[in-house]
C-alpha cells in the first residue's frame, strides 16, 4: 500500500479547504456603498507598479471588472520626494470618506479615524481587519496560518495556488499615511523599479541604505513588526520574487475619492 508524501496531502487538504471555505468570503451582491477594497490580485512586476499611475490604473481596472468602475478609485501609497518630485502622502490621496468593504461595512469614516489621528480616535480603531478587508469580489486574503505551506515563499508557486498566505499589501507609508523621508527607499523607488539588494540580508534586516525595498502593512495584523495595517516592515527586495519571501505579492488598498 502506497501513501502520499505529507507534504502533498497537506497540499491537497489545503486546497480543498480553501475551496470549502472560500465562498464565506464571497456574498451574492456587491454593497452599491463599496468604496474600499484589497486588490484581487497584482500587477505581477514586483515593487514596479508603473508610478502612482499605474498603480491607480490597476485599482479602476478591477473595480470596472466588477461593475465599481463608476467612482475614482486611488490606490494608498506613499512616494517619497525626488528631485524635481515632491513626496506624496498616501492619506492625502484617497479623498475624505467614509469608505465601506464589498460587504457595506464601514471601514473608516473619515482620514483621521482612517489613521487614529488623535488619542480617541487610535483608541477607538479602524475597521481594517482580516474580516472586513476583502476583495474587490469579496473575498477574504489569505493570511498568517491559514493555510500552512512550505513552498508560500516561492513565486513560481504562489502564483498558481490561491490559498498562500499573501497578506502584505505595499503601502510605502509611516503609520500616519505620510511619506518616508528620502535617505532610504521605502517605495521600490517611487513604485518604479523591481530591483533587489546586490547581497542578501539577514533574517528581520529590511531595507537599508542603498537597498531597494517596500514599507508593507497587514490585512489580518499579524506577523513581523508591529502587525500595523499600514506600516509594518520592509520587504526583502522589489522583485515579484522577493516579495513573496516576506509573504506578499505585491496587492494593494484601493479606496474611491468621492469625486467623479
Amino acid at each position: 500500500m502506497t501513501h502520499a508524501r505529507p507534504e502533498l496531502r497537506s497540499a491537497t487538504l489545503a486546497a480543498a479547504l480553501y475551496l470549502c471555505i472560500a465562498p464565506l468570503g464571497v456574498v451574492s451582491a456587491q454593497s452599491p456603498m463599496m468604496s474600499f477594497f484589497v486588490t484581487s490580485e497584482p500587477i505581477g512586476d514586483g515593487g514596479n507598479l508603473g508610478g502612482l499611475a499605474g498603480a491607480d490604473a490597476h485599482c479602476q481596472a478591477l473595480a470596472e471588472e466588477v461593475g465599481a468602475g463608476d467612482k475614482n478609485w486611488r490606490a494608498y501609497l506613499s512616494t517619497q520626494d525626488r528631485p524635481g518630485q515632491p513626496a506624496v502622502n498616501a492619506r492625502d490621496r484617497i479623498g475624505s470618506g467614509p469608505w465601506y468593504n464589498f460587504n457595506g461595512e464601514l471601514i473608516s469614516q473619515d482620514v483621521a479615524h482612517l489613521h487614529g489621528d488623535t488619542l480617541e480616535l487610535a483608541r477607538l480603531g479602524n475597521n481594517v481587519t482580516k474580516q472586513s478587508a476583502v476583495t474587490e469580489k469579496g473575498q477574504i486574503v489569505p493570511g498568517l496560518g491559514d493555510f500552512p505551506d512550505s513552498r508560500s515563499r516561492e513565486w513560481e508557486h504562489v502564483r498558481t495556488t490561491p490559498y498562500t498566505n499573501r497578506h502584505e499589501i505595499l503601502t510605502g507609508s509611516q503609520s500616519d499615511g505620510t511619506a518616508f523621508p528620502p535617505d532610504i527607499d521605502y517605495t521600490c523607488d517611487n513604485w518604479t523599479s523591481n530591483a533587489d539588494p546586490e547581497s542578501e540580508q539577514g533574517p528581520r534586516v529590511y531595507g537599508g541604505t542603498g537597498r531597494p525595498n517596500a514599507q508593507i502593512g497587514f490585512t489580518d495584523r499579524m506577523g513581523g513588526g508591529n502587525g500595523s495595517w499600514n506600516s509594518s516592515h520592509g520587504t526583502r527586495g522589489c522583485s515579484q520574487t522577493a516579495l513573496v519571501r516576506t509573504h506578499g505579492i505585491g496587492m494593494l488598498y484601493c479606496f474611491a475619492t468621492g469625486a467623479p
